[in-house]
């Protein structure tokens, strides 16, 4: 009868539930977890869309146009008004962004207070090219006060269509599903 009295003492006392270990786990994991986490950086760009009005006729000839017309095969720095600046040639299969960087901090230093400009785009433009030339005309490395920093260029940017070349056949949609990252729809060109 003892055992069985033993036994069943033995069954009704709580055993004790040791979180010690897991606590000090907690209390090491939790700092290094935070000390290792990357806090991500969104950056956003204000982009302003050409409107309505400047197609209706409303041009005014002494103000300059910066354009940035991106083909192909090379990018055209022009003024608006038909105007070449510089054309870029593409070099090695690449566009030559080392080039138009150099370009565009030439006209701000003649034109310091120009911060407009409108890059245009063919309709079969990739991403990278569009954020690259992007990239190039809105600011540049430059030294200052033995810090490498950003200087502005051009940060207000238009995004726009290159303009059709003389006897070029009218642009139509792709067949192929992609989807070209700027372009009107030939329907919108007839109107």
């Amino acid at each position: 009868m003892d055992r069985v009295r033993k036994r069943k003492l033995k069954h009704s006392q709580a055993a004790d539930l040791d979180v010690t270990p897991f606590m000090n786990l907690m209390i090491v994991l939790v700092p290094v977890l935070l000390l290792s986490m990357v806090f991500t950086h969104t950056t956003v760009i204000d982009l302003n869309f050409p409107t309505g009005e400047a197609a209706s006729g409303e041009f005014d000839p002494d103000a300059v146009h910066l354009e940035v017309a991106v083909y192909k095969n090379r990018l055209v720095v022009a003024d608006g008004r038909g105007g070449t600046i510089k054309e870029i040639p593409r070099i090695e299969g690449e566009h030559d962004y080392a080039q138009l960087s150099l370009v565009m901090q030439e006209i701000k230093r003649r034109m310091p207070e120009k911060e407009d400009i409108t890059v245009l785009l063919e309709d079969e433009t990739n991403y990278q090219t569009l954020v690259s030339v992007m990239d190039k005309v809105r600011s540049y490395p430059a030294v200052q006060a033995m810090e490498v920093v950003q200087a502005e260029l051009f940060p207000v940017i238009s995004l726009g269509d290159t303009p059709a070349s003389p006897g070029a056949e009218p642009k139509t949609a792709s067949v192929s599903g992609a989807q070209p990252i700027a372009g009107k729809k030939s329907a919108e060109k007839k109107s």
